[in-house]
């Protein structure tokens, strides 16, 4: 098997909710949008993120994690700025998201913070200077400062 990812599925309770608050809300383009179904959005290079009805992901993939906490994984946006990672923490607030952590300085040299989607799924925002994106996709990262 080669090692990549070509596409993340959040199995969401409410299609329309996620579609409000990811196109609507955030601003993002679907690359296919199925009502009632399956919404993708192309979220980098060669990956899509798919909004999938729970319901229908569990008939198809069989049963998942149904417990009351958040799902143990969190989703990485990283930003070209400090300030942007609290701009975009505020527009997923006007979205319809929840604050789970302000934008805050931490010990690796970056700035993050974390919001919740309509579904509890965790988006980190992050500014981290030494993660860098090539345009062909290379990933650079230097170590954190001592």
């Amino acid at each position: 098997m080669e090692q990549k990812l070509n596409v993340l599925t959040l199995g969401v309770r409410d299609l329309d909710a996620s579609r409000r608050f990811f196109v609507d809300g955030l601003g993002w383009k679907p690359h296919l949008d199925v009502p009632g179904e399956v919404i993708f959005l192309q979220v980098g290079h060669g990956l899509l993120l798919s909004l999938w009805d729970r319901e229908a992901m569990a008939a198809e993939a069989g049963e998942f994690y149904r417990g009351g906490d958040p799902m143990p994984i969190t989703l990485g946006h990283n930003v070209d700025s400090e300030d942007e990672v609290t701009a975009v923490l505020d527009r997923a607030t006007a979205a319809g998201g929840s604050i789970i952590a302000p934008a805050t300085r931490r010990d690796w040299g970056g700035v993050s913070g974390y919001f919740a989607d309509p579904d509890g799924f965790r988006w980190e925002v992050v500014h981290n200077p030494g993660l860098a994106f090539s345009p062909d996709g290379t990933i650079t990262i230097a170590p954190p400062p001592e």
